[in-house]
């Protein structure tokens, strides 16, 4: 049997592989997707996909597609769950994608992939190969041979590969990065210092703020500082300028697909800045009742991605009326970054609903007095019954 294996190269993965040859006597193509992981991490999975004997071992760069055609849909659709931003959620779907698709040309019989039974993964993982494969076997050892961290250990070092003690289980990519495991599974510790890659603590940040510019075009992020960038390079340089600040430290209690409540820690500064200055130039172009309907659309869509529901059409249908909002979110916006905090201090668009001649109270474009008439009758549903009681 031929099975192409989703694999990172850590603990899970690698098990995974030997087991797969082991168990299921199968000749195992691995598979790595590039959405942003630290360089070193693809030498190293290559290295142990070798060792542990795959017949052939794949690396595909995805960061654009990532960016593109995940990332800046979640940007239009303000993607967070539970206070973070979507980012391991949606390095799913194009990673799971790409499996599918190599296990399609490379004739294999199954796909197999490291996800637990107790976490998110692997329903985006079944859901996303189910739908882009529906004629493959889906194998997750871990899951089938409820495997614990220590036991995969055990069985690697019996298989040659030893495995260095880590504290922490860590998933990460250009929209964010997640930790977990060891001493965080107590709600009550705080997260050391050592546990973050992308940021430093806020009281180690430049004393002093600095503020830059977001561009804006149709929801999409396209500029900083007034250069135009793409989009990979873009959230390289905001994960960097935003980080040194300590800005997109997450500590959350988060619910899960399967109802368990886990502790959470996450890393996000590129997203919390970009993400902070869209709804920023949202609150300037929509209307109030845009607005409002909006939001429900934006986390029922946080919901389906957080769930695994990428190519339910439903996510289309919402992403159709998200994406008639957005034609509208064309402008510039200005972030000042201070210690552990990312506020917006300015925005402007050729689309601005804001009227300062009407509003102001220095200036005259508002005959006040029509108002009067107005509040006679307004809430005068609620006023009947009080005046008949």
């Amino acid at each position: 049997m031929k099975v192409v294996l989703g694999f990172s190269g850590g603990l899970d993965t690698c098990a995974c592989l030997r087991l797969l040859q082991e168990r299921y006597g199968a000749e195992v193509i691995t598979v790595i997707v590039d959405v942003g992981q630290r360089p070193e991490l693809f030498r190293l999975a290559e290295e142990r996909a070798k060792k542990l004997g795959a017949v052939k071992h794949l690396y595909i760069d995805a960061k654009e597609e990532f960016v593109r055609d995940y990332v800046f849909r979640s940007v239009k659709a303000n993607g967070c769950y539970e206070g973070y931003p979507l980012s391991i959620a949606l390095a799913r779907y194009p990673t799971a994608s790409w499996l599918a698709r190599k296990a399609l040309e490379e004739g294999a019989e199954a796909v197999a992939h490291g996800c637990t039974g107790k976490g998110n993964d692997q329903f985006r993982f079944d859901l996303t190969l189910s739908s882009q494969a529906p004629g493959l076997r889906i194998i997750a050892p871990v899951r089938e041979l409820n495997l614990t961290r220590e036991e995969e250990v055990r069985y690697l070092e019996k298989c040659g590969l030893s495995f260095p003690s880590t504290p922490y289980s860590v998933d990460e990519n250009l929209w964010g990065r997640s930790i977990e495991g060891r001493e965080l599974e107590d709600p009550l510790s705080p997260p050391p210092e050592e546990a973050f890659q992308l940021t430093q603590h806020p009281s180690r940040a430049p004393r002093e703020p600095t503020t830059l510019s977001l561009g804006f075009e149709e929801g999409v992020p396209v500029s900083l500082n007034g250069k135009r960038l793409g989009g990979v390079e873009l959230i390289g340089e905001l994960n960097r300028l935003a980080g040194r600040y300590g800005i997109g430290r997450i500590d959350v209690m988060e619910d899960r697909i399967l109802g368990l409540k886990v502790r959470e820690v996450y890393e996000a500064p590129a997203a919390t800045v970009i993400l902070e200055a869209h709804r920023a130039l949202e609150a300037l172009v929509l209307t109030g009742e845009e607005l409002a309907v909006k939001q429900r659309m934006d986390q029922k869509w946080s919901e389906m991605v957080y769930r695994g529901r990428w190519f339910d059409p439903l996510r289309e249908d919402l992403e159709a009326f998200i994406e008639a909002t957005q034609r509208r979110v064309t402008g510039e916006v200005r972030v000042e970054l201070s210690p552990g905090r990312a506020q917006v201090v300015g925005r402007s668009s050729p689309h601005s609903l804001y009227d300062r001649e009407i509003v102001s109270f220095h200036l005259p474009g508002f005959d006040q007095r029509m108002a009067a008439s107005v509040t006679k009758f307004h809430g005068l549903d609620g006023r009947v019954p009080r005046m008949r009681g």
